[in-house]
């Protein structure tokens, strides 16, 4: 049997005369794109934190169920907007200053226990480098049908987990946040400045529970699981969804290396989404993410703009559309193996063909 007779989904051709390079891509984004704002920088990360500080406030204040999990809801949305904030920071996006930039992006990814020179290396470094590259970009890269067979039973359990409908926080967790971070052995160039973050985030933690232990005795170990690990393990999720919507769908290819080229990787391979109103004010606008991988340079309080100018400017090219549920369940249902030859998604069926 033949991937051909698994119907398979396979991504639509692209236009004949594709750009290879992003040049013509830079060359119509606006100068108003670029246009760094060091007051609205400073705007958001106080709204975010002064929201956060509430959360945390009410999660201290209470033990009842029917508060906490909403709390608990909410705490890991604004991890994760926080998270966005000092993503963009690690750019050199958010600020005109990369003093700011260094300082904020390692404060703001505190609450997300994200070490920053670590991230710096895994995303800015090999993500945005290699988007969608086969064998280099790990940010889900999806198992041929002879890599998933030669898993063992709880390796193929695992992956059917963390590709599921429900999986992405635990993908996350796992595959970007401990395996390409947390136990990530750092390259000798960057040894000492990814140790010294990593240091950060642990003593950031380690000194929560402290502090949390000597008010409370072991009281305190409940009160930082409410506060710190909880909120974690919800922005895992949300992150995670986030992460795996702006690249996997069934209509978005994965590259061999001789293949791949800039302008499929960053502009074919990811998506313009956009939220219902209000959304964007929460997460700020990471799901018009096509431009931001076309440059990391926009503040992500530009990005609109350059999505526009972008999706004008090569419509054949330009993924858009609302966010919906019903294409994540599509692309979550489809989207499990890769037929890297015939750049086909191909189901679980297709490993005991």
């Amino acid at each position: 049997m033949t991937s051909a007779d698994i119907d398979p989904v396979i991504a639509d051709a692209p236009a004949e005369g594709a750009p290879t390079g992003l040049k013509p891509v830079l060359d119509i984004i606006p100068a108003a794109a670029y246009e760094q704002s060091n007051y609205r920088a400073f705007g958001l990360i106080g709204r975010d934190f002064g929201l956060y500080g509430l959360v945390i406030w009410g999660l201290l204040s209470t033990n009842n169920p029917l508060l906490l999990v909403p709390l608990w809801i909410a705490s890991g949305v604004i991890v994760a907007a926080l998270f966005v904030l000092g993503h963009d920071a690690a750019h050199g996006a958010l600020f005109a200053s990369a003093r700011l930039n260094a300082l904020f992006s390692r404060v703001t990814m505190l609450p997300s226990l994200h070490a920053v020179e670590l991230w710096i290396y895994g995303h800015n470094r090999v993500h945005h480098g290699h988007t969608l590259k086969e064998g280099v970009d790990f940010v889900w890269h999806p198992l041929t049908v002879d890599q998933y067979g030669e898993l063992g039973k709880f390796g193929r359990a695992l992956h059917k987990i963390e590709w599921s409908f429900f999986g992405a926080g635990a993908y996350y967790l796992r595959n970007v946040w401990w395996n390409k971070m947390m136990r990530f052995p750092p390259p000798a160039r960057w040894r000492n400045k990814m140790r010294r973050d990593k240091a950060l985030v642990i003593g950031f933690a380690v000194v929560v529970l402290a502090m949390l232990l000597a008010f409370s005795g072991l009281g305190g170990i409940w009160l930082w699981v409410k506060i710190v690990v909880v909120p974690f393990v919800g922005f895992t999720q949300c992150i995670g969804w986030v992460v795996y919507v702006h690249h996997i769908s069934p209509e978005i290819r994965w590259w061999k290396r001789r293949e791949w080229n800039r302008f499929r990787g960053q502009v074919e391979g990811t998506t313009i989404l956009w939220g219902p109103p209000g959304f964007d004010l929460v997460f700020h606008s990471i799901m018009v993410h096509l431009p931001h991988h076309v440059d990391m340079g926009i503040p992500c309080y530009r990005l609109k703009v350059a999505a526009k100018a972008i999706a004008d400017g090569f419509p054949d090219y330009v993924e858009q559309r609302p966010i919906r549920l019903s294409d994540y369940r599509r692309a979550t249902s489809t989207c499990k193996l890769y037929d890297f030859d015939a750049q086909t998604w191909l189901p679980y069926s297709a490993a005991k063909a």
